[in-house]
């Protein structure tokens, strides 16, 4: 199946509230996310709102901020979705350790189940990590990500599409000591 793969548009936020709420009712979405189906269907449609349009189109073109991106189907559903934030060394930390370079951080992957194994997720990493090297000056130089060391399947799929684990991990605050381990993917060497 083929996709088109976009970046949400602000007037969008009712459906990317839908599908971060079907996301957090995945059955590994208690390995999978940091956030809960609970908390985040409490949140006011501002929230939403600002959510979107913070993360659409044009809404980051300085190279600052985050952008959304969705695998649309023929039908116009959305099969997928991956978020990216742009982290500079002088940022504040959002998860993980500090940006040691200019970076964007892959989060919020999430693809239906009935779209896995279709190729959604691998059009809407590669749209992710091609508008990272997109991004103006100063070049960014890695693109990362955290998996919960017990979601296999997720890091399996990183693995694949050329991640590697970089040694760093972070412990999760009331998992019983698990890990978040730190996936990276560099620029290409001109």
């Amino acid at each position: 199946m083929s996709y088109l793969i976009r970046t949400i548009r602000a007037d969008e936020w009712e459906r990317a509230r839908e599908i971060r709420l079907a996301s957090l009712q995945d059955p590994v979405a208690e390995i999978a996310f940091l956030d809960t189906y609970e908390e985040a269907v409490k949140r006011p449609d501002s929230f939403w709102r600002e959510r979107a349009e913070g993360a659409s189109e044009g809404a980051s073109e300085s190279g600052t901020g985050v952008r959304q991106f969705v695998a649309e189907a023929a039908d116009g559903s959305w099969a997928g979705t991956i978020t990216v934030l742009v982290e500079r060394p002088a940022d504040e930390v959002r998860f993980g350790g500090p940006a040691k370079t200019d970076q964007t951080h892959i989060v919020g992957v999430y693809v239906r189940p009935e779209a896995r194994g279709t190729g959604a997720i691998d059009a809407l990493f590669r749209a992710g990590v091609e508008w990272s090297w997109s991004l103006p000056e100063p070049l960014i130089r890695r693109v990362r990500l955290y998996v919960h060391e017990d979601n296999a399947r997720a890091a399996a799929f990183y693995r694949r599409f050329g991640f590697v684990a970089s040694g760093e991990t972070v412990a999760l605050e009331g998992d019983g000591g698990a890990l978040e381990v730190e996936y990276e993917y560099l620029r290409p060497v001109a």
